[in-house]
Parts: C-alpha cells; sequence; structure tokens
C-alpha cells in the first residue's frame, strides 16, 4: 500500500484568504459550533500553522479539520476564489504525514471497495439480508434497540424493484458514452446503470461500462491519501482509455472528485475534460424522450457536490418538468448540507443527524411521494433518517431511475 505521499502544501492558494468573514453565514460546522476553529478561515489559519511548522499535529487539531464536511458552500461564495476543496485535502495530507495511523481505516474501506470481486459478493449480501425477510423483521420491531449498530443497519440499502426494460436497442446510433457507476453505487443500486443505459438508448447512444474501472478516490483523498487517490485514478484513466467519448458519473461526489483528476495524475485532463452530467446530457440529447403522466409529488435534494462543484441542477429541475402531472418541490430551500459527505455520516452521528434534522422537517411539512438525490450518500443518509424517525416515509432515489420508471 502507497504511504502518504509528501507534496508541498499549497500556501500561496491559503494566502488567498483574506479572513473576511462572508463564507460564516454558509458553513455548516461553524453554523453548529460557532466555534472559529470549525469555520473555512479558521481551518486555513490552522493548516498555515501546520504547514509552516507554527502548529504542532494534535487530536485539537485533527478533529477541527476532520470535522469539515467538504461541502464547499464557502467556495461557491468567497470573493478571493480561495479553493477549499483542494485545502481541506491537502491540509490532511500534511496529518497523515505526522500521524499516518489515521489512515488505517479509510485505507482498509477504499481496499475493499476498489475490488470488483468484493463488492458484487457485498451486494450479493444485501440482497440475500433483504430477501431472507431479516432486514424488514430488525426494523418492524427494532431489534437493534436504537443505539449505534441500529443507526448504522438503518443506512443499509432497502431492496428494489428491478425494471427490466422492453429494449435497450438503439435504431439510429448518434454515438457512445461511458458509464461511471461509482463502487458504493455498484453495492447499494446497481441497477441505476442499467437505467441510465436506457435511457440513452432512447436518446440514440450506446452506453458502455469499462470493467476494470474502480473507486473514484474521493475516500482516500478527502482522508490525506494523495498518492492512494492517485493510484485509483490511474486505475480509472486506464479503464476508460482515450477514446474521448463522454463520461457520465452516477454520483455528483464522484463526479467531483472525477474533475479533480487533474491535480492527482500527470494525464488527469483526459478523464475530467470528458465529464458530463447524466441528466444535462439526457437534458441537451432527449428530444426523443417520452414520458407517461405520473401524478405524483417529488421534492427534489440537491447535493452540495451538485450544489457547490458541478453547478447544474437547473438541468435535472427542466427535465422532470417534461413529466406530465409531476409536481416538483425543494426539499430545502436554504440548501445547507444534509450530513452525509462522504464518510461523515458514518464516522461522525451525532453532528451528520443535527444537519439532517432539519430536512427530516421539511419532508414532513411537504409529505412528498418520492425525493430525489443524485449523491448515493445522501441518499443513505436520508433514507436511513427517515426509517429511524417513522411515520411518513417517501421513497428516496437517485433522479435517472425516476426518469427511467416515467418512460412512455
Amino acid at each position: 500500500m502507497p504511504t502518504p505521499e509528501s507534496r508541498p502544501f499549497p500556501l500561496a492558494d491559503a494566502d488567498l484568504c483574506v479572513k473576511c468573514g462572508l463564507c460564516l453565514p454558509h458553513c455548516p460546522t461553524y453554523g453548529q459550533s460557532r466555534n472559529e476553529a470549525d469555520s473555512p478561515r479558521g481551518r486555513i489559519m490552522l493548516m498555515q500553522g501546520l504547514a509552516t511548522g507554527r502548529i504542532v499535529p494534535s487530536s485539537t487539531v485533527e478533529r477541527h479539520l476532520d470535522d469539515c464536511l467538504g461541502c464547499r458552500a464557502c467556495e461557491h461564495v468567497c470573493p478571493a476564489s480561495v479553493p477549499y476543496g483542494a485545502l481541506i485535502d491537502a491540509g490532511r495530507a500534511l496529518l497523515a504525514e505526522a500521524r499516518p495511523t489515521r489512515l488505517r481505516r479509510s485505507r482498509w474501506t477504499s481496499a475493499v471497495l476498489s475490488l470488483r470481486p468484493l463488492r458484487r459478493m457485498l451486494a450479493l449480501l444485501l440482497r440475500l439480508h433483504a430477501a431472507s425477510g431479516l432486514q424488514a423483521l430488525i426494523r418492524r420491531f427494532r431489534l437493534l434497540g436504537r443505539g449505534s449498530l441500529a443507526r448504522l443497519e438503518s443506512l443499509l440499502p432497502a431492496p428494489r424493484r428491478r425494471h427490466h426494460h422492453a429494449s435497450a436497442a438503439v435504431a439510429a446510433v448518434r454515438g457512445t458514452v461511458a458509464i461511471f457507476s461509482g463502487c458504493v453505487g455498484d453495492i447499494a443500486d446497481p441497477a441505476l446503470a442499467d437505467d441510465l443505459a436506457a435511457l440513452l438508448a432512447d436518446c440514440g447512444y450506446l452506453a458502455r461500462r469499462p470493467a476494470a474501472q474502480t473507486c473514484c478516490g474521493a475516500i482516500d483523498q478527502h482522508a490525506g491519501d494523495p498518492a492512494r487517490a492517485a493510484h485509483l485514478a490511474a486505475r480509472n484513466r486506464a479503464a476508460f482509455g482515450d477514446a474521448g467519448d463522454p463520461i457520465l458519473p452516477l454520483a455528483t461526489g464522484c463526479a467531483a472528485t472525477l474533475a479533480d483528476y487533474p491535480r492527482l495524475i500527470d494525464g488527469g485532463d483526459g478523464i475530467s475534460r470528458r465529464l458530463r452530467d447524466p441528466v444535462d446530457f439526457l437534458l441537451e440529447h432527449g428530444k426523443r424522450l417520452r414520458f407517461r403522466a405520473t401524478p405524483l409529488t417529488v421534492a427534489i435534494h440537491e447535493p452540495c457536490t451538485q450544489k457547490n462543484v458541478i453547478r447544474r441542477g437547473d438541468a435535472l429541475r427542466t427535465l422532470l418538468a417534461r413529466i406530465p402531472a409531476l409536481r416538483i418541490v425543494e426539499l430545502d430551500a436554504t440548501g445547507r448540507c444534509c450530513g452525509a459527505a462522504g464518510t461523515h455520516f458514518i464516522a461522525h452521528p451525532a453532528e451528520a443527524d443535527a444537519l439532517l434534522q432539519p430536512k427530516l422537517d421539511a419532508i414532513d411539512a411537504l409529505a412528498p411521494d418520492l425525493i430525489v438525490s443524485a449523491n448515493i450518500g445522501c441518499a443513505l443518509h436520508l433514507a436511513g433518517g427517515l426509517r429511524r424517525a417513522g411515520g411518513l416515509s417517501p421513497e428516496v432515489l437517485h433522479p435517472v431511475r425516476l426518469l427511467a420508471r416515467c418512460r412512455a
């Protein structure tokens, strides 16, 4: 396993921050603690201290940097265009150089998720767990109580009906695209790629899914292990090749990481320049798409990676508006992070659940039939919170799944 790669901390980028504080009202963790060390400018000061040797790595510094969600809402409003996402990754890499043991959990998780046979095995175990009736029994009678184990079980995806599409044949081929399925998506929603392929076929596009693709590297990148992230990035670059066809990532979290490949590996722009948001691509090329009337209320949850990095959420609203009788509402007008944030909702359950609560309150008030989210972590976090709350439990699904269900 590669060791943390020593790279110079980008002090020049950190020095762009003039500590104006315009980011403070938009930072979810500062909103929770009201502690400057939990704000973007406070964390940048800590990282500057670490990089210059004025601050010694400690558990306190580690906590403040690890508690960052990486939502990048601060970037969205920063007048100096401070690249905060790159800075927090680099800051955690500084911590990993001083304390390599902090990478044990992320490396173990990454090792499992980057192996396709293990992902398939985990997906099979989840299906067997649901099919046996044990999952329903545990949840109905709360057999695990209400502690941490019960919370983890609530985050497991519920079984989904597989929609068998009449035909994915393309009568007049307009082009070929590549689908990046993502490691967690492979486990939690393996049929999602089939749904996207069917929609693409309706638009005249053949979809290929390179078998050698692996985890995008987000877990390692955000944990402070750039060498491991670069290793996975190189594997994906080789898997997708230089064909030049568009790459459509199913999860917005993966899309944000793939967009960062130029700073992870040489030739990373061979991936990043080909990236397209799947819904945006369907909107642009989907004049042939036809949808049946669907009289349901759908609440849109816009992931932070969609809102603050990709910034193409308008495409989803435009395309959903083409479904007859569908009523579209915004889940949360504030656009605040739900607390999922990669593995944050697993590693920091109390803080994550506190950030989730306003979303659950909004769901209770809106009473939607469905919730759509294009990020797998957000979807699992929202669905788990709804299960634990009991009562109203609308299905949480990827917008591509909804579009596929409504195909005429």
